[in-house]
């Protein structure tokens, strides 16, 4: 069976792994002259920068790709542990180092605040059965009719899937701080935690399953292994030519178009491409779909943007752990500035990565390298990233040189930034989305876009845009799902 995957993120590498494994002849076709998608890599003088996630949970998810082929993963990647997760810094400039030593962080929680370190373990513990349900019983397993959904709806509602996971969090825990720490998830996978389906809790207790690692080189390094595992297994790799269009006979697929005009006969077509982008952009202004799914396509409500600011600096700021979080003085407010009024807010929160904390190969010696993620509202704000950008650019060094890091802004020597611009025109995704569309949960499961077309026979998706979600972990779980669709 011949199956074409466009798109070489995590979704769309793990995809054609798992066809291979079933002896498919896989074609893999990424646009950009690298692989990796949202994880692409940015090498400038000397420093090495991940483009997207750097956040790796449930390692056995890749372990896995490698093991379908009996090989040995430590031959090809090393992740390495880490001990402090995140270090959060509040309005007030206090900091929580959130680890997965639960003595540590209960007695960081007694020194907040007292009454809620028996609200934290019963949190823990209930977000442990949404992991039961929603992750290990539910993230591979299709959700592709309406009665499995409706099978799933009283466990999900007694898991109490119709709070937020802001609101599920604020039921056991009282202290602003700590419900702000607890309950910030959901922006890992594109949503507003105040909007979320509460099944996204599960995020807290996988990370104490397995812990956060980091991939010593990068997360590119995960994307080379995995792409020198392909060409051992025989996955046929075409870089830099774009998908211009999914070739239909009536509702059938039976290729793709590539923008030099070649044509590549297929059975199946496995997208790790934005599902919308793809019904609207690569079907060849087909009509054929039904009105119930056109209604569900136009309803979807999607992620934030993100602004990214990659920097190399002169000197090394050791007191920057590897993942930071830093709250602004308001939180809700700002989702909602972002989420709903899709304005800008110069009362920011923002995400820094510093890798060379952990490997000092990502930076010339004496040297330190980051990437700084502030959610922005998507393109449907009109904003103009041409002049937006380097405003934004000034304030994030203003608020982290205030924040954490003295001098900052004398000492950066090289950097560059992405707008949802980016995100829009290079990843091709809607609006300019950082993760596709929202996990709530009239988004979520069945009502999500499908793994298998609803519209089109032979036509799949994986990523993020499909079930389960964002994340990592969910777009390799959507190529496990597409492993019990596709024979």
């Amino acid at each position: 069976m011949d199956s074409i995957v466009i798109g070489s993120g995590f979704g769309g590498i793990a995809a054609a792994l798992r066809l291979r494994a079933k002896g498919h002849n896989v074609t893999l076709i990424e646009k950009h002259k690298d692989l990796g998608g949202r994880a692409r890599v940015f090498k400038k003088n000397g420093f090495t920068y991940d483009g997207g996630p750097t956040v790796i949970t449930a390692p056995y998810l890749i372990n896995e790709l490698f093991e379908l082929f009996k090989k040995n993963p430590e031959n090809y990647i090393k992740l390495q542990p880490l001990q402090t997760w995140y270090q959060f810094v509040f309005e007030d400039k206090t900091k929580f180092n959130y680890s997965g030593n639960e003595n540590d962080m209960k007695k960081q929680i007694e020194k907040i605040s007292k009454e809620d370190v028996e609200g934290y373990s019963k949190l823990v513990s209930f977000t442990k059965k949404i992991f039961d349900k929603g992750f290990t019983e539910l993230a591979d397993v299709p959700f592709n009719k309406p009665f499995v959904m409706m099978q799933q709806l009283p466990a999900l509602l007694k898991l109490k899937s119709y709070k937020s996971v802001y609101s599920l969090v604020s039921s056991y825990v009282r202290n602003e701080k700590l419900r702000r720490m607890l309950s910030m998830h959901p922006l890992l996978v594109g949503g507003n935690p105040f909007t979320t389906t509460s099944i996204y809790g599960l995020i807290l207790y996988l990370e104490k399953k397995w812990g956060i690692h980091y991939s010593m080189g990068g997360t590119g390094n995960i994307i080379n292994g995995l792409e020198k595992l392909m060409n051992e297994v025989g996955i046929k790799i075409i870089k830099g030519q774009e998908v211009n269009k999914i070739i239909l006979k009536k509702k059938k697929i039976t290729g793709i178009e590539l923008n030099n005009r070649q044509n590549i006969n297929a059975d199946n077509v496995i997208c790790n491409a934005d599902p919308p982008a793809v019904y609207e952009n690569l079907l060849n202004g087909s009509k054929r779909s039904s009105l119930l799914f056109e209604w569900k396509k136009n309803r979807m409500e999607y992620s934030m943007g993100l602004f990214v600011y990659y920097f190399g600096t002169k000197t090394t700021y050791d007191s920057i752990e590897h993942h930071t979080i830093k709250f602004g003085d308001k939180y809700k407010e700002h989702l909602e500035d972002i989420f709903d009024n899709k304005k800008l807010n110069n009362d920011i929160s923002y995400y820094l990565h510093r890798p060379s904390a952990t490997d000092k190969s990502m930076a010339p010696e004496g040297h330190d390298c980051f990437y700084v993620l502030v959610p922005v509202p998507n393109n449907q704000s009109n904003i103009d990233w041409n002049i937006e950008g380097e405003k934004m650019k000034d304030l994030v060094i203003d608020k982290m040189e205030n924040d954490l890091m003295p001098n900052l802004r004398k000492n950066i020597i090289e950097d560059f930034y992405l707008t949802p611009d980016y995100f829009e025109k290079d990843l091709n995704t809607k609006y300019g989305s950082g993760f596709s569309i929202q996990p709530k949960f009239s988004q979520s499961a069945y009502f999500r876009f499908h793994n298998k077309s609803e519209i089109y026979d032979g036509l799949y998706f994986v990523g993020a845009g499909t079930h389960p979600g964002a994340g990592v972990p969910g777009v390799l779980s959507s190529a496990k799902v597409l492993d019990k669709i596709l024979q």
